[in-house]
C-alpha cells in the first residue's frame, strides 16, 4: 500500500528513503504526463519526511471559474444576439448595424413602457428623455468630428412664428443685393417625438442654408401626449402663414417665389396637408412654390398595402408601431389596434367612405404592378365598432392629405417625394405622386431600392449608412435645381 504525494518541495530535498516513478495515463485521445513522487506508507517514512496527498485545488479551481466565465459569457452573447437580431432583406447593406440601431429603439420604447406601467413616467416623456439623452451622447463622442457638418457662418436663432417656437438658420451669404431661397421644414416622429433641433435635422438645415444660400425655419410643433390631431397640423399651419407673410419674407430677404415646405415622415404627412392648406387658402398672397415629402405618412384607412404587409415586421418602423402613432395622434383608444390593422375600419359597410374616398387610396389602381406584386387588397364587409363615427380623423384630408379631391391636388405645389423599398410608408408616397400627376402636378420621384424607413436621419458616425447620405444628397440637388 502506498500514499501518492504531488508534492509542491523540491524532490531533491526528500530523504532518500523516498522512491520516485513517472507514469503516463491516456485520457481519451488526450495524452495527459503526471508527475508522481511515491513514498512509502507513515510507518515506513523517516520521522523528517513530510509528505501528505495533494492535490491541485487551487488550479482546478481556478480552470472551473474560467470555465464558469467562458459559459456565461456566451449565453449572454448568444442572448444579446438573439434580442439583436431581426431578419432584414438582403438588399440592406450593413444589416447588423442596423438591427443594433432597432434594438436600441426597441429596448428605448420597452424600459418607458414598465415606468409607465408602474406609474413612473409617461412612456412617450421617457423615450424622449432617452432620444435627447443618446443624440447628446453621440455629439461628444463624435468630438471634432460632429463640427463637420456645421457651418460657422449660418447664424441661428431660436424664436417664436405667431407663437409657434422655430428655429431659423440664416446663410453666411446674407441678404444683400440679391433675394434667398425660403425653406420651412417639419420634423418626423410619429406625432410624438423628435425635435428640429436635434442632430441629424440641425445638421441637415445647417447644411441646406448655406450650400443653397436657404433661410430655414424648422417648427417646433406640439407633440403627443400634450396635443392630439388637429394641433400639431395647426401649429405648421400658423407658423407657414407667419413665414409667408410679406413682413417676414422682406426681414430675411426672401424671394416670394422660391419658398418651399418639406418634411419627413409624420412632419412630411404636415408638410403636404399644409401645403394643401395654403394652396386653397384665397388670402394668402404668398404660396410655397415647392413640396418635398420624405416618405410621408399620408392615410390610415388601409393598413395592408403591399408595402405594409411585405414590411410588417421591418426594423425602425413596423406596421404596429404605425398604426400605433396614428391612433395616438387621432386621439383614439390604442386597444383598438389590432381593428385597425386588420382593416376593420374601413369596411365595406361604413357609408362615410364612399366609392369615391375609396378610389383615391386604392393601390390595385395607383400603384404599378412593380410594387403590386402578389398581394391581394385586405376588404372586410362589416365593422361591429364603427370606429369611424369614434374617431372622424380617419377621415379628415388634414389628417390623411391622400384622401383630397383631385380639386384641391391640382393647385397644389410641384413636388418631389421620397421612398424606400423597406418602408410601410412606401406605397402612400407612390400613390399621393401618382394622384398629383394625375391632377396635373409636376412631380419628381426618388425612390430608394436599398432604402428603409428613416435613412435620411442616418448621415453620421456611428449611426451612417450609405443609403442615407445619397436620400440627402438627391433632396438637397432637387431642391437646388426646382426651388
Amino acid at each position: 500500500k502506498w500514499n501518492l504525494c504531488c508534492c509542491s518541495n523540491n524532490p531533491t530535498l526528500i530523504q532518500s528513503g523516498s522512491i520516485e516513478a513517472l507514469f503516463w495515463k491516456t485520457v481519451s485521445t488526450q495524452r495527459l504526463q503526471a508527475e508522481v513522487h511515491v513514498y512509502p506508507p507513515a510507518p515506513f517514512r523517516p520521522a523528517a519526511t513530510q509528505c501528505r496527498l495533494k492535490l491541485d485545488t487551487e488550479a482546478e479551481g481556478q480552470r472551473t471559474m474560467g470555465l464558469k466565465v467562458v459559459v456565461v459569457t456566451v449565453l449572454l452573447v448568444a442572448a444579446l444576439s438573439y434580442y439583436i437580431y431581426t431578419p432584414l432583406p438582403d438588399a440592406i447593406q450593413e444589416p447588423w448595424k442596423l438591427m443594433v440601431v432597432d434594438a436600441g429603439f426597441r429596448t428605448a420604447m420597452n424600459l418607458a413602457t414598465l415606468k409607465h406601467q408602474l406609474g413612473l413616467d409617461h412612456y412617450i416623456t421617457s423615450v424622449r428623455h432617452t432620444l435627447e439623452g443618446f443624440d447628446s451622447t453621440v455629439t461628444a463622442l463624435q468630438g471634432s468630428e460632429s463640427t463637420a457638418g456645421v457651418v460657422p457662418g449660418v447664424k441661428v436663432s431660436d424664436i417664436t412664428f405667431a407663437r409657434i417656437p422655430v428655429r431659423v438658420y440664416e446663410p453666411p451669404a446674407g441678404g444683400e443685393g440679391h433675394l434667398r431661397r425660403g425653406l420651412m421644414y417639419l420634423h418626423g416622429g410619429g406625432w410624438a417625438f423628435g425635435s428640429g433641433k436635434m442632430g441629424s435635422y440641425d445638421k441637415m438645415s445647417r447644411m441646406i442654408s448655406d450650400e443653397l444660400n436657404t433661410v430655414v425655419v424648422s417648427v417646433e410643433y406640439r407633440l403627443f401626449p400634450d396635443v392630439h390631431f388637429p394641433e400639431p397640423f395647426l401649429d405648421c399651419v400658423a407658423a407657414a402663414k407667419h413665414f409667408l407673410s410679406a413682413e417676414v419674407l422682406a426681414k430675411y430677404a426672401i424671394d416670394p417665389e422660391r419658398v418651399a415646405v418639406s418634411g419627413d415622415s409624420a412632419g412630411g404627412n404636415l408638410a403636404a396637408a399644409v401645403a394643401q392648406e395654403i394652396s386653397t387658402d384665397d388670402s394668402m398672397s404668398v404660396k410655397f412654390s415647392v413640396q418635398a415629402l420624405i416618405y410621408p405618412a399620408l392615410q390610415a384607412l388601409d393598413f395592408n398595402t403591399p408595402s405594409y404587409v411585405q414590411n410588417h415586421n421591418m426594423a425602425i418602423l413596423s406596421r404596429q408601431v404605425m398604426v400605433q402613432f396614428w391612433l395616438q395622434y387621432l386621439g383614439a383608444d390604442i386597444s383598438v389596434e389590432p381593428q385597425l390593422i386588420a382593416n376593420n375600419h374601413s369596411a365595406m359597410q361604413q357609408l362615410a367612405l364612399t366609392s369615391e374616398l375609396r378610389s383615391r387610396l386604392d393601390w390595385t389602381t395607383l400603384l404599378t404592378q412593380k410594387f403590386k406584386k402578389s398581394y391581394t387588397p385586405v376588404v372586410v364587409e362589416r365593422d361591429s365598432h364603427g370606429l369611424l363615427k369614434k374617431v372622424p380623423g380617419f377621415l379628415d384630408v388634414r389628417s390623411s392629405p391622400l384622401l383630397a379631391g383631385p380639386e384641391v391636388l391640382a393647385k397644389c405645389p410641384r413636388a418631389y417625394i421620397l421612398t424606400c423599398e423597406y418602408d410601410v410608408l412606401r406605397d402612400d408616397g407612390l400613390m399621393y405622386a401618382r394622384r398629383l400627376q394625375d391632377a396635373g402636378v409636376s412631380v419628381a420621384s426618388d425612390y430608394y431600392e436599398d432604402g428603409f424607413h428613416g435613412c435620411l436621419s442616418f448621415t453620421s458616425w456611428p449611426m451612417d449608412f450609405d443609403v442615407g447620405k445619397r436620400a440627402l444628397r438627391g433632396f438637397v440637388n432637387w431642391l437646388q435645381n426646382n426651388l
